[in-house]
């Protein structure tokens, strides 16, 4: 995908901030967002959507940086620079999975781009 189609893809995901919800809230298992107690409908696929589509874009952002400090913790020119086996061990991925986040950080990376 190009850079500016990606871009607008990440500006599209991201129509809902992401509110902490109070810490009361957090001990009620039933409690989201305050979606349990919406009655209307239409409201409440209208709020769950915007949720929905914000924690895909945070996700997809959390997955970005992740492979950047892959990258970053892999590169040849640092002194302690980490095998592919060792950052799999401390991200717990396979070490397969670590290779191809450690290439798709550097090729953020040499797109100038952080996110």
């Amino acid at each position: 995908m190009p850079e500016h189609e990606r871009k607008e893809e990440r500006q599209r995901l991201r129509p809902a901030p992401l509110l902490f919800e109070p810490s009361e809230a957090i001990a009620d298992p039933e409690h989201f967002f305050d979606l349990e107690s919406m009655d209307d409908p239409r409201a409440l696929l209208s709020r769950s959507t915007e949720l929905a589509l914000a924690f895909r874009a945070a996700a997809d952002r959390a997955v970005e940086f992740q492979a950047i400090a892959a990258a970053q913790l892999a590169d040849p020119r640092r002194f302690d620079r980490l095998t592919p086996a060792e950052v799999a061990e401390r991200a717990q991925w396979t070490e397969d999975y670590a290779k191809k986040m450690i290439e798709f950080g550097r090729d953020l990376l040499r797109g100038g781009e952080t996110p």
